[in-house]
């Protein structure tokens, strides 16, 4: 019988928005995980962006020794994954895991939920690849930061008063009708009161997104110079949750990657967030967000859906953009995460001693969970429990080992490995005490989660 511990060769996508060359940690990742066979050889001069783990069609991981994919594995076992969860999601891992190295902005976007992704696949699997929803949790393993929901309202307002680039492709009479609506409830708790908000919300918005060209245009020749000359002043100083320096710094930055862009005026709409190493956020399906640099882990339900509409090149989809999202607005500290330690794992005493570590980045769907664990010294060891289902485990520094049952294999940056459903998993430190071994572990276990098969 198989031991349920695969070491994966996984593939990694070159896009324009992806680090170059050996300054990828995708690439680098990547480059790990193959075969001594394999042609891959990082080009210095390459955009790297994403490093896939899992089964998706679109890059599906491999066994590195016998090249199946594992795809093809987990349906030819159905104890790799348990059968409950083979049952749930037709034969394929439920996540996908990644590494993603950012150098400039990623598309202006959202992700649809289950229902919706089952219209657009239909109506147009050209730029919709496939029929499932995206819920998605970032996790920073460098300084990162995006645009991640929409703001508060009384900060929008803020904004149409002291941009006036924005307010005029927003439309005076829009926006008047906007902060008329919102004004006296931007922090109201009443159903009835959000669903006004959110409704006034889409309406300004919408009109931002479907401003002519030509309009943006000239606003953001206004945009940038205003960014240029104030400085602190910039935007009303910056509003209640920025400064205006670090604004107009952003908005300039932004404008060197996608000049004249209808994104310089969306980041107004939008929280700007900043992650350090090891903080997480969680974007629900619907969530509109941009990311902007760093590098992080991601894991999200397996699918390749994205409906864009700013700071791209490809198929923008304004109308299902504006009508999709949830407009919900909230500020960043809500979309933030707070990990936890994970319960079910031992500590040797080396570890304890050393004071390693073991947490959980638990989103509320059923997908996904992440663990983190940083063992500091050599010889420090985790034992996890088993799990009724089945995990992918990446390093990302340091050196050790992994063991399931019989088998033991070395772990080395960038390494990844499968592990099957009830399968105990051991991970112990064998490198230099300066350096802690570091793995992500992203798994599925079905609970008493919220379900995501529909809308969230």
């Amino acid at each position: 019988m198989q031991v349920p511990l695969i070491r994966l060769q996984c593939g990694v996508n070159s896009y324009d928005w992806g680090k170059v060359g050996s300054e990828s940690a995708a690439a680098k990742c990547a480059a790990a995980t193959q075969h001594e066979s394999s042609s891959f050889k990082i080009e210095e001069e390459k955009p790297y962006a994403e490093l896939w783990m899992g089964t998706h069609p679109s890059l599906p991981s491999k066994d590195l020794q016998t090249q199946r994919s594992l795809l093809e594995m987990v349906q030819d076992n159905q104890s790799l994954m348990s059968p409950e969860i083979t049952r749930r999601y037709g034969g394929k891992l439920p996540f996908l895991f990644k590494v993603l190295s950012i150098r400039k902005a990623l598309s202006i976007q959202a992700h649809p939920n289950k229902k919706l992704a089952e219209q657009l696949h239909s109506k147009d699997p050209k730029n919709y690849p496939d029929d499932n929803h995206k819920p998605e949790m970032t996790i920073a393993v460098t300084p990162f930061d995006g645009l991640c929901g929409f703001r508060p309202l009384g900060e929008i307002v803020h904004f149409l008063s002291h941009v006036p680039s924005l307010r005029k492709l927003v439309g005076n009479s829009v926006a008047k009708e906007f902060e008329e609506a919102v004004h006296g409830r931007e922090t109201s708790d009443s159903s009835e009161d959000l669903q006004k908000d959110k409704k006034a919300l889409q309406a300004a918005f919408s009109a931002l997104m479907n401003a002519e060209k030509p309009s943006i245009a000239n606003a953001a020749k206004e945009l940038i110079a205003s960014a240029k000359a104030d400085g602190e002043s910039f935007a009303g100083n910056g509003g209640p949750s920025n400064e205006g320096q670090e604004l107009a710094d952003l908005v300039v930055r932004l404008n060197g990657q996608f000049e004249g862009d209808i994104g310089l005026f969306v980041l107004f709409f939008l929280n700007y967030v900043k992650l350090e190493i090891g903080e997480a956020m969680f974007l629900k399906a619907d969530d509109i967000h941009a990311y902007l640099s760093g590098d992080i882990i991601e894991c999200m339900a397996s699918s390749d859906n994205v409906v864009r509409a700013g700071f791209t090149p490809k198929y923008q989809d304004i109308p299902t953009l504006t009508s999709m999202l949830t407009y919900s607005y909230a500020p960043i500290s809500s979309q933030k995460m707070s990990p936890t330690d994970y319960p079910y794992v031992t500590l040797n005493r080396t570890a304890y001693s050393s004071g390693s570590s073991v947490i959980l980045y638990d989103p509320p769907i059923e997908e996904f969970s992440v663990v983190k664990t940083d063992l500091t010294r050599n010889g420090a060891k985790a034992t996890f429990e088993p799990i009724d289902g089945p995990s992918i485990i990446l390093c990302t520094a340091g050196r050790g080992t992994i063991n399931v049952g019989p088998k033991t294999e070395e772990v080395r940056h960038g390494y990844v490995f499968f592990v099957g459903a009830t399968a105990e998993c051991v991970l112990e430190s064998s490198g230099d005490e300066n350096e802690p071994f570091t793995t992500f572990k992203a798994f599925c276990e079905l609970s008493e989660k919220e379900t995501t098969n529909g809308d969230i």
